[in-house]
């Protein structure tokens, strides 16, 4: 049993992540900001789960290492973050000092505390130059962001990189993750969570980017290569991770709107195209070959039934409670024999926005 410290444990993928660690037997620590009102975090009764449930703001340094020596984790995973790109131009100095002084504090910290083995740095796919060639990112290709979000975490991830490869730190790794997907986000301006708000609501759904081509992967894909990285793939020799769908949930929000109608059926909403004057990138794509050959990660989710999950709060959980849901979810997931069954091909693998 290892005991592992969660940062932003209290929003959407923090609230999986501490379910899918205790049900795998590890206790579970959180160090994050309120949760979100309405949040899967208080739905599911979560803070019951947790060793320690702190309220810390990455950004003050000397809580952040206060909070790390009273844990006493043995693996970090930093998740805390602020993680919208139109937040970042709403607040790009708050979006700079959470992504970056709070991933530095985070790093020293661990470096501070002696239970800390390993740790795990949470970017993101927005990290990479945009070159305009639609086509799939590796690890190794340039790092960029042409708006605060992006920059924010491409700067976090270069910081840590340095740390890391020069052992300023604990070991550990980064993983770059796309647009993950699943049962109860909350998070606003995020595609999901304004689909389910218009389904219950029966209100118009307002789109900014339909072309907009994304890897949509499910939150427990998502969650079991993090923690596949941070196990098993810290003697690898390879510092950065793309975690992604591996190209079968590669589509555009209106591909994925077309998988939700069918899911929906009446309970779809109206759609409107909304004008925008922020940026964002046009196609997004992962290579995940790395962390298939060397970590075997094809994923258990295809792409209609990660969109299924992601609406069942629109469904009412089928009659579950959040809780009982997502730990439905875990069961059946953990369930699978194999880690290379086949997924479902987006209609849109080879689009772009």
């Amino acid at each position: 049993v290892a005991h592992y410290l969660v940062t932003g444990h209290t929003g959407f993928k923090g609230s999986w992540l501490s379910l899918l660690l205790k049900s795998r037997g590890h206790a579970v620590s959180g160090l994050a900001l309120d949760p979100p009102i309405g949040g899967l975090f208080d739905r599911a009764g979560i803070s019951s789960d947790m060793e320690h449930d702190l309220r810390v703001d990455v950004r003050d340094r000397e809580e952040v290492i206060r909070a790390f020596k009273r844990v006493k984790p043995d693996f970090v995973i930093h998740m805390a973050a602020q993680a919208l790109v139109r937040e970042g131009y709403r607040d790009p100095l708050g979006t700079y000092e959470t992504n970056v002084n709070g991933t530095l504090n985070i790093l020293q910290a661990s470096d501070q505390t002696d239970s800390v083995t390993s740790q795990l740095i949470v970017t993101t796919d927005k990290v990479y130059r945009e070159d305009g060639q639609n086509r799939s990112y590796v690890e190794s290709d340039p790092l960029g962001g042409n708006d605060p979000y992006s920059a924010s975490k491409a700067a976090a991830d270069i910081m840590a990189q340095e740390f890391l490869q020069n052992q300023r730190t604990k070991p550990g790794a980064i993983v770059r993750a796309g647009n993950v997907i699943g049962a109860g986000d909350t998070t606003r301006d995020r595609l999901v969570t304004d689909l389910v708000t218009a389904a219950t609501t029966k209100s118009t759904l307002k789109v900014r980017f339909p072309d907009a081509v994304r890897p949509w992967q499910h939150v427990l894909d998502c969650l079991d290569g993090y923690l596949a990285v941070i196990t098993k793939g810290l003697g690898l020799s390879h510092v950065a991770w793309n975690i992604g769908p591996n190209g079968a949930g590669l589509a555009s929000v209106s591909s994925f709107l077309d998988y939700a109608k069918k899911i929906l059926h009446d309970r779809f909403p109206l759609v409107e195209v909304e004008e925008t004057r922020w940026f964002e990138a046009g196609h997004l794509s992962l290579d995940t070959s790395l962390a298939l050959d060397k970590l075997g990660l094809a994923g258990r989710y295809g792409f209609e039934e990660a969109v299924k999950d992601s609406l069942s709060e629109a469904l009412d959980y089928g009659g579950l409670t959040a809780r009982e849901h997502v730990l439905a979810e875990i069961s059946r997931f953990e369930a699978t024999l194999s880690r290379t069954s086949p997924q479902v091909e987006s209609p849109d693998s080879a689009g772009s926005r």
